[in-house]
């Protein structure tokens, strides 16, 4: 009888096994059927017999977070009934980067690091500092990081909606949301009473058992009076009743402003011995020693800066504290307040000479129901989008990027007035190319590309979706601010002073001056002609998008930009080679990729043709009789025969202008200043000796 039952068991294997899709057996290599996609969930179970060896789904079903191409990372999951990872796959993504840079193994090589992970972990990509083991630290992909943080965004998000629906331990989503009209008058000690805000206090005695480094290491904060190893108060504020006793109505309003829906917003502060932030705590990120959690699932915190200009300021006495913090909470599955939460103390200390861990002392509180109402539309809290993550942490890079717009506008604005100061400008001028070409270009990656262009366009034709150029908010600040300069003073604001890879070609033709290399000067007829070329590759391009975009990205590569600027010509060689070729030419003939083959450089000008202000200042003297700066000052030729300028061609290099002030350069004024000799007739001159 058993042996009937084992051969039946094998048969009904070995039948069922040939219905189970290939890249599911590669998840689950012992399964011998699939059930059938839930009704409630896009998943499907996957078994070995009747065990449920756990579920199979792709991350479209439960996330749309885009990325550059303005479409989902579509990402198959294979996650067992632990949570762990046991299988992902990408079914489909359009990232550029990818199709066209790096190469798509790079992205695979970073997928595969969440195999045999769970999701209970604490996911953190890029992260520079290792300390501690409640974080798994995953590697960033370089010239990649927004595209490989929406497919973290992707792959944990989905997973987690998964794992709280279907598996046991995790912690469901709450029915529950804060009751906004629930109010009573307390002062802060009836708070703690209450238990609306809660009182973590650690004492000598938490330490016993442990391992003597970690002794070792809380010793120098235990008060030998007292026995207090650290005291802390956590307080969720935006529950009206916290929020508005501690705050005031004022201060209440302004932690409001300063959330995003969705986020809650926890104060911490620290009265006694250790604390959560060390000294060198830096304002806007995670503090050191903190660490939120629910349902043994991490918690993102970051600080939100409520007192960088503001002093903490109460509606009422708090006690006496050393360090306070406001923190913005935004776990990826949403944090139920009306569920167990545990907050933990870390403790770093040193096992060994090399390492250093953490040792967590947590703290489990819920709190009280009364907080709470029945939610009738259950509706799910929004994660922080993704664009608004990366905008926060790129505040350095953003501040300088506007920084240098503002300065750049007002330097354009009074530029007539500037222009007289001939060393000051070219000064001005050889700082800009810097700083365009190392921080611009090669750290913020901030180069704009064609692509930008007819992925706009194709935008438009589909369904516009502002949240995919705000991934980049270099890019996004500084197109925003080419679009509007390019009607007021036309194209050469960003193609003089924005463009990383015409700052790398300007410099080379300041090379190519100083090592005296002989430049070759295409003929006035031959350089008309040559224009075009930039203008018929624009159009192709923009043709080849709305026929076939990933087509169109592969043809983009006539953009020398990504291989120059953004790999830092870390590429296939003919890429390398070709970018090379391009500024070994610039050597010879000034910007020549600028002047004759830039798609991007046309597209800006058919917009800029005809702008609002023309700051460039002309003599009527220039082109007839004068033609130094057509000649010998203007090296992208855009000054016309008879002196007036060509606003589409030219770069605004102000090298025109200077010159016309300059009366020690300008021939017109060098003329007026000679005196026409005057013969004189029948005069004998008597020279004596």
């Amino acid at each position: 009888m058993i042996l009937l039952f084992l051969v039946a068991c094998h048969v009904y294997a070995k039948s069922d096994a040939t219905d189970i899709p290939s890249d599911i057996h590669e998840f689950f290599p012992t399964a011998t059927r699939v059930g059938e996609t839930h009704a409630d969930i896009q998943v499907t179970p996957v078994y070995q017999l009747q065990d449920l060896l756990g579920y199979v789904f792709e991350s479209n079903d439960f996330v749309d977070f885009i990325g550059f191409s303005g479409k989902p990372v579509n990402v198959l999951i294979g996650l067992d009934t632990e949570g762990n990872f046991v299988g992902l796959k990408v079914k489909q993504h359009s990232e550029p980067i990818f199709l066209h840079g790096l190469g798509e193994q790079s992205m695979f090589d970073f997928i595969a690091q969440y195999l045999s992970h769970n999701i209970r972990e604490r996911f953190i990509v890029g992260g520079k500092s290792k300390a501690g083991s409640d974080a798994t630290y995953f590697d960033g992909v370089t010239k990649a990081t927004v595209s490989v943080l929406v497919i973290n965004d992707t792959i944990v998000t989905s997973a987690l909606a998964v794992a709280r629906a279907k598996l046991d331990g995790f912690v469901a989503p709450s029915t529950k949301i804060v009751n906004p009209d629930f109010f009573e008058p307390l002062n802060f000690n009836e708070l703690v009473e209450k238990g609306y805000v809660q009182k973590h206090l650690l004492l000598s005695s938490h330490f016993e058992g442990v391992e003597s480094e970690i002794v070792a290491a809380a010793a120098p904060f235990i008060n030998a009076e007292n026995d207090v190893f650290s005291e802390h108060y956590y307080a969720f504020l935006n529950i009206p009743t916290v929020g508005r006793n501690l705050l005031g109505e004022q201060e209440f309003k302004r932690l409001q402003e300063n959330l995003n829906p969705g986020e809650l917003a926890l104060m911490v502060f620290n009265t006694k011995g250790f604390s959560f932030i060390s000294e060198d705590f830096v304002s806007q990120t995670a503090p050191e020693f903190l660490r939120l959690s629910q349902g043994d699932f991490p918690l993102s915190i970051r600080d939100i800066d409520f007192y960088s200009f503001y002093e903490p300021e109460f509606s009422q006495p708090l006690p006496d504290f050393n360090d306070i913090k406001v923190l913005r909470v935004k776990a990826k599955g949403g944090l139920s307040l009306d569920q167990p939460i545990t907050i933990s103390i870390a403790l770093p200390y040193n096992p060994s000479f090399f390492e250093q861990e953490e040792h967590l002392l947590p703290y489990s509180f819920t709190l009280p129901p009364q907080l709470f109402i029945e939610n009738p539309e259950a509706i799910a809290e929004t994660p922080l989008p993704l664009w608004q993550k990366i905008w926060l942490d790129k505040t350095l890079e953003i501040s300088i990027t506007v920084a240098y717009l503002f300065g750049l506008s007002v330097f354009f604005a009074f530029q007539r007035r500037l222009t007289k100061y001939t060393l000051c400008i070219r000064i001005i001028r050889l700082t800009s190319l810097l700083f365009i070409l190392f921080f611009i270009g090669f750290y913020a990656q901030g180069q704009l590309s064609v692509v930008n262009i007819y992925t706009l366009l194709l935008d438009i034709v589909d369904g516009f979706s502002l949240g995919v150029y705000l991934l980049d908010p270099v890019i996004f600040i500084l197109w925003c601010f080419v679009f509007i300069s390019l009607f007021v003073v036309g194209r050469g604001l960003y193609c003089g002073w924005l463009c990383p890879f015409g700052a790398l070609q300007e410099m080379l033709a300041i090379i190519a001056e100083k090592l005296k290399i002989k430049q070759i000067r295409v003929k006035p007829h031959h350089h008309k002609r040559a224009q075009k070329i930039k203008y018929v590759l624009l159009l192709g391009l923009v043709g080849c998008a709305f026929y076939s975009l990933t087509l169109a990205e592969k043809l983009a590569e006539l953009e020398p930009f990504k291989t120059a600027i953004t790999l830092h010509f870390v590429r296939y060689w003919p890429f390398v080679l070709y970018a090379i070729a391009i500024l070994a030419l610039s050597l010879k003939i000034h910007k020549v990729y600028c002047r004759y083959l830039c798609p991007l450089g046309a597209g800006l000008a058919v917009l800029g043709r005809f702008p609002i202000v023309k700051l460039l200042r002309r003599r009527q003297e220039c082109g007839a009789p004068c033609q130094l700066c057509r000649q010998k000052k203007c090296g992208i030729d855009a000054i016309e025969m008879d002196g007036s300028i060509d606003y589409a061609e030219c770069i605004q290099c102000l090298e025109c202008v200077v010159t016309l002030d300059n009366p020690e350069m300008c021939k017109i004024d060098k003329y007026k200043k000679k005196r026409v000799p005057t013969r004189v007739k029948n005069v004998n001159i008597i020279s004596a000796k």
